[in-house]
């Protein structure tokens, strides 16, 4: 069986509309994707973020009549944006999504490899991991810098905070790269619950990783290594408790910041920790160092 689908270029403004007109006229399926590479962050309460490039495309029967459909269009949507129409051969949909998730290496020995596939080198460190809600496969480049970072540190007994832990996978590579403990941050219980159930697939033993709310965070809390993958906002509002949760000689590494923000964001930290270059990967950057004693 076939599909045919319309893929249309549409902005922010336009896009709610023009999904209603195209569900309205049968459409199986509406997706919504950034065209233009730019990042959505963090909603507010009852705020729906588009990008400002919004592709839509739209699925229909390939028996739908392609004209029929844009006279159609072009009476409830004005001005129609640019279109085109792609004829969609039927194929295991499940295993074509699959397919974009394969294993990933982050600098000498750590691997995330999704569960379908096989590890590709067995003398590796292999965390499993797949693609959900949490933020955090290591497709990003703010996670794979910090999975990169983790990978060259020395971690044995060191204690971890993953700020901001999402999927919590830069806590549980950690942990496999040979840390004792982890102690994982989030202000929403469905990460918490995420970092949790990865763990346990990577059959992490329960009391080494400790996971909190902020604000159930003991006060007597430190670490060896403190990592924080959030944006660059909060990164700054929240260096004095980044700062005291490092103990002294400790190391931490901050990421979510674009390269534009990366020199505010250091400036929070800088004296307390003696900074190194920041790292940039795309447009995105990572800033380390260890704390002054």
């Amino acid at each position: 069986m076939s599909w045919l689908q319309l893929v249309f270029e549409s902005n922010r403004e336009q896009a709610p509309a023009l999904e209603d007109a195209l569900l309205g006229l049968g459409a199986l399926s509406v997706t919504l994707q950034d065209s233009a590479d730019e990042p959505v962050f963090e909603p507010g309460i009852g705020e729906t973020p588009l990008w400002q490039a919004t592709k839509l495309l739209a699925l229909f029967d390939a028996e739908q009549q392609t004209d029929a459909l844009i006279d159609a269009l072009r009476q409830l949507i004005k001005p129609l944006p640019a279109w085109r129409a792609e004829q969609l051969e039927d194929q295991a949909w499940e295993r074509a999504w699959m397919a974009d998730f394969q294993p990933m290496r982050f600098g000498e020995r750590l691997w995330i490899c999704p569960s379908w596939a096989e590890p590709p080198d067995p003398s590796g460190i292999i965390l499993a991991l797949d693609p959900g809600l949490a933020f955090g496969t290591g497709t990003h480049p703010t996670t794979a810098l910090c999975l990169e970072w983790l990978d060259s540190q020395p971690l044995e007994n060191c204690t971890v905070i993953d700020y901001g832990c999402g999927s919590g996978i830069l806590g549980i590579a950690a942990l496999l790269l040979g840390a004792r403990q982890v102690i994982a941050v989030d202000n929403d219980p469905q990460a918490l619950l995420a970092t949790r159930d990865n763990a346990e697939r990577n059959r992490i033993a329960p009391e080494k990783l400790t996971t909190y709310l902020p604000e159930q965070v003991p006060a007597d809390c430190h670490a060896d290594v403190v990592v924080a993958n959030i944006l660059a906002g909060p990164l700054q509002s929240l260096a004095p408790l980044l700062t005291r949760l490092t103990q002294p000689g400790g190391r931490l590494a901050l990421s979510g910041i674009l390269a534009e923000q990366a020199e505010t964001v250091a400036a929070a930290y800088h004296p307390a920790f003696a900074l190194q270059p920041i790292v940039q990967r795309q447009e995105w950057t990572r800033i380390d160092g260890v704390k002054n004693r």
